[in-house]
């Protein structure tokens, strides 16, 4: 370094940041402050940094709310579609009652086209066993009595009971698999990644991905095959979508308040802007802390600033940690259920008070576990 370097940069900064004098008169006493060229560059570089953290929280809280303006906006079309579906169920029942009436083919041809159908209903609410509600929701409607019926009479009603309820599977599998999209839309998942399709389905609804060929295999018409099709596509997707919720943090590992969240923040022991791959919860000593998925213990210790640390694997590349704890509850290598108990709050480590200290990860890097926890929250409202 030359002679004359830093004296181009005191000229540099003389320039750019003049020294200033302020000035406090009280009565006849007069203070003076001088604010020297250094002293406005640190000035200068803090509020630049200042405006750097402010500028990322804000970009955050604006990206949340977009996704939450989006979801609500999906919910909404969706609600939208299931009255159009009501309505063009009756439609549909209508029509069914004229064709079945002015048909003039004989019993027996009627009979086979209602048991075709039913033979296609069967698969898809075969389908929906297990499912939670569904059952009794798509349960058929009571056959009429014979004395006081004549055979036609009761094979429209028939007719009309299985256009009632592939329309209630359709909107059934629909509405499910929409509202499991949405919550993974919430946690910044692709949910297309989750759901291959034909994964679980066999029998002719996956040997028949066009609507005439399947309609040929179940021997029904197409735009019923079509319908069946629609049903048993969004059930898959459910069931999916269902299995992967089940083994992801979507769950909170503590009723706590949060006090610091994901993000750049100042760090509390140096005041120096850091990222902050976590979020951090307060509550007094103790404070049970649970699992927010099922998996298993990939680690129990002390770890450099973490102090008192659990990591559980969820599979499918998801890990959580767990820092701080005053105490812990699992071994490495336990299988962990959702809600289990796995340690205790406290302040081991690099704290600066009781709390918790958790981190979500997915393929090696940090994720915002707020995400994780809304979607959470939007399952748990839909049960």
């Amino acid at each position: 370094m030359t002679e004359r370097e830093p004296t181009v940069r005191r000229s540099l900064m003389g320039k750019w940041f003049p020294t200033r004098y302020l000035y406090l008169r009280d009565g006849d006493d007069v203070r003076a402050w001088a604010l020297t060229p250094g002293k406005q560059a640190v000035g200068a570089v803090a509020a630049v940094l200042f405006g750097g953290w402010t500028l990322a929280a804000s970009g955050s809280m604006v990206f949340d709310m977009v996704a939450q303006s989006q979801t609500d906006r999906t919910v909404a079309r969706a609600r939208a579609a299931s009255e159009r579906m009501n309505a063009d169920l009756q439609a549909r029942l209508d029509s069914a009652v004229v064709r079945m009436t002015a048909t003039t083919g004989s019993l027996d041809e009627m009979a086979q086209t209602v048991e075709r159908r039913h033979a296609a209903l069967t698969q898809v609410m075969g389908m929906f066993r297990g499912v939670e509600g569904a059952e009794q929701a798509l349960r058929p409607a009571p056959a009429l009595n014979p004395d006081r019926s004549s055979p036609v009479q009761r094979m429209i009603a028939v007719r009309m009971d299985q256009e009632r309820l592939i329309a209630r599977a359709e909107n059934e599998a629909q509405t499910r698999a929409e509202r499991l999209r949405l919550a993974f839309r919430l946690a910044g998942l692709n949910p297309a990644a989750y759901t291959p399709h034909d994964a679980a389905l066999g029998g002719p609804l996956v040997e028949a991905r066009d609507p005439r060929a399947l309609a040929a295999v179940l021997d029904v018409d197409e735009a019923f095959a079509v319908r069946i099709r629609n049903a048993a596509d969004n059930l898959s997707d459910m069931r999916s979508l269902a299995d992967a919720a089940e083994s992801m943090p979507f769950r909170r590992p503590t009723a706590a308040r949060t006090t610091s969240g994901f993000g750049v923040r100042f760090d509390p022991f140096n005041g120096r802007p850091a990222l902050h791959q976590g979020q951090d919860f307060a509550a007094p000593l103790n404070s049970p802390i649970h699992a927010p998925a099922p998996g298993i213990v990939s680690f129990v210790g002390v770890r450099s600033g973490y102090g008192n640390t659990v990591e559980i694997d969820h599979g499918r590349g998801f890990k959580t940690r767990y820092a701080h704890l005053n105490a812990t509850a699992v071994q490495p290598g336990q299988r962990i259920k959702l809600g289990q108990r796995i340690g205790a709050m406290g302040t081991t480590g690099r704290s600066t008070g009781v709390h918790l200290h958790y981190e979500v990860w997915m393929d090696g890097r940090p994720q915002n576990p707020a995400r994780f926890m809304r979607a959470g929250d939007q399952l748990v409202q839909q049960d």
